[in-house]
C-alpha cells in the first residue's frame, strides 16, 4: 500500500480538546496531511463553565471527519487534569496506531472573567482561578508528560501548545485565564530545553479570538459588552477588532491549524522554544 502524501505522512498526532473548535480543525487538517489521530476530549460540562462544552456527539463528528479522509483515529473521553487517564489513552492509541510524533496540547477553558459574570466572593474567585490553572496549565503539563515516553520512543517529535494572545499580552481583569496562558510560555520554554536531547521540539501558538464555540456564545458576548443586556456577535465585533492592528474581529480555526501544521512538520524541524502569535497584530497593538 502506498504511503499517503502530505507533510505528516506516516505520523501520528495526539490532540486534546479534539471534539470541536480548534481541536477538531487541527485533527482534520493534520489528517489531510497524512497523520493518524489520537483524539481526546472531556465531552462533559464543567459546572463552573457557563458556555456549553463539547459532547460525545461532537467527538463522534471529529471521528467521522478524520475517517472521511481515509485516516485512522483513536478517540477517547479523558480529562486533561487526570494524568493517569491521559497516559492510558496515549498507550492505547500508540498500541493501535504504532507510534506518536506530534502532540497538540489544545484543551482549555475560560470561566467568568469580566463584567457581571465575574465571581465576587473571595472563595468563588479562588475556585475559578484554580480551575482555570488546573485545566489550562496543569492539563498541558500532564499532556506533555503522558506523551513524553511515546515521543521519545519514536525518536523525537513536535509538541505544539495552544496558548493565547492573552499569553503574551495582559487582557482584562484577573481571574486565571491570562495568568494560565502566560504560564504556558514558561512551560513551553522549560520543556523545549528539557526535551531537546530527545529531539522533541516544543513551541506555542498564540491565537487572538477565534471563531469557535468558546468565543461565539452568549456568556462571552456579555463579558465583552457588559453594557448591553443581550449583546450579539455583531455587537461585540468592534470591541474584538479594537484589539488588533488588522481590521478583523477574530480569526478562523484554519488560520491556527496552518500554524500548528507548520510547527508539527519537518518544515519547522529546527524551530523550538518559540511563541508564535496568530493574532492580527494584537500583541503589538
Amino acid at each position: 500500500m502506498t504511503a499517503p502524501a502530505g507533510k505528516l505522512a506516516g505520523k501520528v498526532a495526539l490532540i486534546t480538546g479534539a471534539a470541536r473548535g480548534q481541536g477538531r480543525n487541527h485533527a482534520v487538517r493534520l489528517a489531510a496531511e497524512g497523520a493518524d489521530i489520537i483524539a481526546v476530549d472531556l465531552c462533559e460540562q464543567i459546572d463552573e463553565v457557563r458556555y456549553p462544552m463539547s459532547t460525545e456527539e461532537d467527538l463522534a463528528e471529529t471521528v467521522s471527519a478524520v475517517e472521511a479522509l481515509d485516516r485512522r483515529i483513536v478517540a477517547r473521553k479523558a480529562d486533561v487534569r487526570e494524568a493517569e487517564a491521559l497516559a492510558s489513552v496515549v498507550e492505547e492509541g500508540v498500541a493501535e496506531l504504532g507510534r506518536l510524533d506530534v502532540v497538540c496540547a489544545n484543551a482549555g477553558i475560560i470561566t467568568p472573567h469580566g463584567g457581571a459574570d465575574r465571581p465576587t466572593a473571595l472563595a468563588a474567585k479562588v475556585a475559578a482561578f484554580r480551575l482555570m490553572v488546573d485545566v489550562n496549565l496543569t492539563g498541558v503539563f500532564a499532556t506533555i508528560e503522558a506523551a513524553r515516553p511515546a515521543l521519545t520512543a519514536s525518536g523525537g517529535g513536535s509538541i505544539v501548545i495552544t496558548s493565547s494572545l492573552a499569553g503574551l499580552r495582559a487582557l482584562g481583569v484577573m481571574g486565571g485565564y491570562t495568568e494560565s496562558k502566560h504560564g504556558l510560555v514558561g512551560l513551553m520554554r522549560a520543556a523545549a530545553i528539557e526535551l531537546a536531547p530527545a529531539r522533541i521540539r516544543v513551541n506555542s501558538v498564540h491565537p487572538t479570538s477565534v471563531r469557535t464555540p468558546m468565543i461565539m456564545n452568549d456568556q462571552s458576548y456579555r463579558s465583552f459588552r457588559p453594557d448591553l443586556d443581550h449583546p450579539t456577535a455583531e455587537d461585540v465585533a468592534p470591541t474584538l477588532a479594537a484589539m488588533h492592528l488588522l481590521d478583523v474581529p477574530y480569526v478562523e480555526p484554519d488560520d491556527i491549524s496552518a500554524a500548528v501544521l507548520w510547527l508539527a512538520s519537518d518544515e519547522a524541524r529546527y524551530v523550538t522554544g518559540v511563541a508564535l502569535p496568530v493574532d492580527a497584530g494584537g500583541v503589538i497593538r
